[in-house]
């Protein structure tokens, strides 16, 4: 298994990080300020590290983008394209705007025919971006206990990449939907918007998308 490094400290940060330890994974967790990461670190175990976003990145052989998407920009840089280079990228993040959802609508400060992914990867071109774990909430991204399996929508670029992607998301308990090429990231982030209504109108956080056929 490749160590993976997830970029940022926030609950979505934690979350597939303790996910992926409890998968058997090392995972490296990278942060502006690791000693605020110590008592995670304290708790996880072994197979636990931490360092700057620019080790972290260096560290690992999958690297996660779990960040806001407000902060996403600096973040890879941070991480330095350099680090970046040749690695998948699992890309959780959305450009959603820091104004309050209006009837339960989240704003995006993307506009409508562009993905923030799409932004970042031209800043980090030699990295392989997928968007994944995108369209819904920290609480079911790991093993999510529902009916059946939901779906995962992943995009991107490069098709080893969505390789790996895809033995994680198998692992995590998810059905893949491939929606092809990095242009299709724009809908797989606007899938949040749809996915946070519930959760804003009826304070129902505990779902997921479906694609039947």
């Amino acid at each position: 298994m490749k160590k993976i490094a997830v970029l940022g400290s926030g609950v979505v940060g934690q979350t597939l990080s303790d996910g992926f330890l409890r998968h058997g994974y090392e995972v490296v967790r990278g942060t502006r300020e690791p000693a605020k990461l110590a008592d995670w670190k304290a708790k996880a175990g072994a197979k636990a590290s931490v360092g700057t976003f620019g080790e972290a990145a260096s560290a690992g052989g999958i690297v996660v983008l779990a960040v806001k998407g407000a902060a996403a920009d600096e973040v890879v840089a941070l991480a330095t394209p350099a680090a970046l280079a040749g690695k998948t990228v699992l890309d959780t993040t959305n450009p959603i705007a820091a104004a309050p959802p209006k009837d339960g609508v989240i704003r995006y400060f993307t506009g409508p025919d562009e993905s923030l992914m799409e932004r970042l990867q031209a800043k980090a071109p030699a990295a392989r971006f997928v968007k994944c774990f995108s369209c819904v909430g920290s609480v079911l991204m790991v093993n999510p206990q529902l009916p059946s399996r939901p779906s995962m929508f992943i995009c991107g670029d490069n098709a080893e990449a969505k390789a790996e992607a895809r033995v994680i998301l198998d692992q995590f308990g998810w059905e893949i939907e491939d929606l092809g090429a990095a242009t299709a990231a724009a809908a797989i982030e606007a899938l949040c918007v749809l996915w946070c209504i519930p959760g804003f109108l009826k304070n129902d956080w505990r779902h997921a998308l479906k694609m039947l056929r």
